[in-house]
C-alpha cells in the first residue's frame, strides 16, 4: 500500500481525510455528552434521531448535490464542505435545545453528503492503475478503522484537561486541517460536459447507472447483508458488553478494537487478494461467511447463554474481516462501471443507495433489539443478510466479463460509435458501461 502513497496529491487527500476523520470521531463522542447534558436518560433517544437525520440527508441529499455541484470545481466543493462542517462543530458547544442539535446535525450532514461522493470520485481520476487504487481502497478503509480506534482514546486523554465542549474546538481544528491540505492539491476537473445536461437527467443518471449494471445490483444487496451485520455489532455490542457480560467501558473498547481490527486485517490482506481473484470471488463468500456467523452465533446466545469472552473476541474479529471484505472492493466495482465523467454521479448513486441499507437496519437493530432480545434481532438481521446473499447471486453474474459482444441495431453505421467500434457486421465487443449509446445491458452474445 506504500505505492499508493507515492502519488504526492492522493498522498496529501489521504492525510486530508486520516485528519477529518479524528476530528469526525472526537465530534461523535461530545456529541453524546452534549445530547447528555441537555436530555439526561433521553439522550439515546436524541442520537437515535441525529443519526436518522444523518441518514435521510445522506439518502435524499446526495443525488441532489451531486447533480447541482458537478460544474463546480472539485476542489472548491471539498473545501467549501470542510468549512461548512467546521463551522457546525464551531457552533455545537452553544447550543442549548435539543432542536439545535438536529438543525446543526442536518447541515452538517447535508456537507458530508456532497463531501463524500466527490472526495471517492476524485481518487480513481488521481490513480489511474487498478493496483494502486485497489491499494487506496484498502487504506480508506484502514482509515475509518483507526478512526473508530484512535478517536475514543484521544477523546479519553482531553477530556482528562479538558470538558467535553473542548473536543468539538478538536474537529474545527480537524475540518480546517483537511481544508487546508484540500487547498495544497492539483485536483483534475470533472470529465466529460455533464453540465450540459437537464438537471433531472443529472439527478437520475448515477442511480440509472447503478441499478442498470448486474454486478452493482449486486454490490447494492451485499451492502444490505454487511449493513444488516453490521448495525447489530454497531448497535448492540455495548449491550452484550455492559448488559449480559456485566463488563465495564474497557471491555467494550477491546470489543470494538476486535472487530476494527479484523477490519484493518481484511484491508491489509485485500490488495493482494483482488490482485488475483475477482470481485465477485472475495465479496460473496464474505457475505456468506457473515451471515453464517451471525446465525451461529445466534444460536449460541440462544436462551441468554453466552459463549465465553474469547470465543465472542473471536467471533467480533472474523466478523469485522468479513464485514471489510464487502466494503473495501466496492470502488473498483463503481470505478469499472461509469466513464470517468459519469464517476460523480455513480459514487453519489452508491452513497444514497448503501446508507438507505443502514437506514432499515439501523432502527431495526435498536428498537427490535429493546424489546424482542438481542436473539431475535440477530436471527432477523441474519435472515436479512442472507436475503442480499441470495439476490446477489441471481443478480450478479458468474461471468460477468468485462468485454462484452454486443450490436446496436438503434444506431446508424455512420454513427461515431459504431465506426470506433465496428469490426464485422453489426457486432462488436468493447468494455461495457451504461452510458448514452448502451442504455441497457445485454442480455446475450
Amino acid at each position: 500500500m506504500i505505492r499508493a502513497l507515492s502519488n504526492r496529491t492522493y498522498a496529501t487527500l489521504f492525510t486530508a481525510q486520516v485528519v477529518a476523520l479524528l476530528g469526525t470521531g472526537l465530534m461523535t463522542i461530545a456529541l453524546g455528552l452534549l445530547a447528555y447534558d441537555l436530555a439526561g436518560d433521553a439522550a439515546g433517544a436524541v442520537l437515535g434521531t441525529a443519526f436518522t437525520i444523518k441518514m435521510v440527508a445522506y439518502v435524499g441529499l446526495s443525488p441532489v448535490l451531486a447533480a447541482s455541484l458537478v460544474h463546480l470545481p472539485r476542489k472548491a466543493v471539498l473545501i467549501g464542505a470542510d468549512l461548512a462542517r467546521a463551522g457546525v462543530a464551531l457552533a455545537l458547544p452553544f447550543v442549548t435545545e435539543v432542536w439545535q442539535i438536529y438543525a446543526l446535525i442536518f447541515v452538517l450532514q447535508t456537507a458530508s453528503a456532497s463531501f463524500t461522493p466527490i472526495f471517492q470520485a476524485t481518487i480513481p481520476d488521481i490513480l489511474t492503475d487498478e493496483d494502486d487504487y485497489t491499494q487506496a481502497l484498502s487504506l480508506s478503509r484502514l482509515a475509518y478503522d483507526l478512526e473508530n480506534l484512535l478517536s475514543p482514546t484521544l477523546a479519553a486523554l482531553l477530556l482528562l484537561v479538558i470538558s467535553f465542549h473542548g473536543l468539538f474546538a478538536g474537529t474545527v481544528v480537524g475540518f480546517l486541517i483537511s481544508a487546508a491540505l484540500v487547498a495544497r492539491c492539483d485536483l483534475p476537473p470533472f470529465a466529460g460536459t455533464t453540465e450540459t445536461r437537464p438537471f433531472s437527467e443529472r439527478l437520475t443518471r448515477g442511480s440509472r447507472i447503478y441499478l442498470a449494471t448486474p454486478r452493482l445490483r449486486g454490490l447494492l444487496a451485499l451492502n444490505l447483508t454487511a449493513a444488516a451485520i453490521g448495525a447489530f455489532v454497531l448497535v448492540n455490542t455495548v449491550v452484550l458488553v455492559r448488559s449480559d457480560y456485566g463488563l465495564g467501558e474497557r471491555a467494550l473498547g477491546v470489543a470494538m478494537a476486535a472487530f476494527g481490527g479484523g477490519s484493518m486485517l481484511a484491508a491489509i490482506l485485500l490488495p493482494r487478494l483482488l490482485g488475483r481473484v475477482r470481485e465477485r470471488d472475495v465479496m460473496l463468500p464474505a457475505a456468506i461467511a457473515l451471515t453464517s456467523l451471525a446465525f451461529v452465533f445466534a444460536a449460541i446466545i440462544w436462551g441468554r447463554s453466552l459463549p465465553p469472552w474469547w470465543l465472542f473476541l473471536t467471533f467480533w474479529v472474523l466478523i469485522g474481516a468479513f464485514y471489510s471484505a464487502i466494503l473495501t472492493p466496492s470502488g473498483r466495482l463503481l470505478r469499472i462501471s461509469a466513464h470517468a465523467e459519469d464517476r460523480p454521479a455513480i459514487f453519489a448513486a452508491q452513497f444514497a443507495l448503501s446508507h438507505a441499507c443502514w437506514m432499515i437496519t439501523y432502527p431495526l437493530a435498536g428498537w427490535m433489539g429493546r424489546y424482542a432480545g438481542l436473539t431475535a434481532v440477530l436471527l432477523v438481521l441474519a435472515a436479512l443478510g442472507a436475503m442480499g446473499v441470495f439476490a446477489a447471486m441471481r443478480l450478479w453474474p458468474v461471468h460477468g466479463d468485462r468485454v462484452i459482444e454486443h450490436s446496436h441495431p438503434d444506431l446508424p453505421p455512420d454513427h461515431p460509435h459504431m465506426k470506433a467500434h465496428q469490426t464485422h457486421g453489426r457486432e462488436h465487443a468493447h468494455v461495457f458501461v451504461i452510458d448514452n449509446e448502451h442504455r441497457a445491458w445485454p442480455t446475450h452474445g
